[in-house]
């Protein structure tokens, strides 16, 4: 059994970036699911309870706070095209 443990991004408790997982994606700890494929699925209108059933996770309810945190500081960066 592995003690690999992904590494942290900032501050965050849920989400993580490490080059281990998912190419380096900014992901959410205990899952193999991005961010990005998070929101994607809430702005579809996905509950908690549909991604779960969908991805076969117990989405740590915590963590959607964070994706969303996440995805303002990135969207708020000067690099993203308008």
């Amino acid at each position: 059994m592995s003690t690999w443990i992904p590494a942290g991004y900032k501050q965050y408790k849920w989400i993580v970036a490490d080059p281990e997982l998912l190419g380096g994606k900014l992901a959410v700890r205990g899952t193999r699911l991005s961010v990005s494929l998070i929101l994607e699925c809430l702005s579809e209108g996905m509950t908690l309870e549909d991604i779960n059933d969908t991805f076969g996770y117990e989405f740590p309810r915590g963590a959607i706070p964070e994706v969303l945190k996440v995805a303002s500081e990135l969207a708020g960066k000067a690099h993203v095209a308008a």
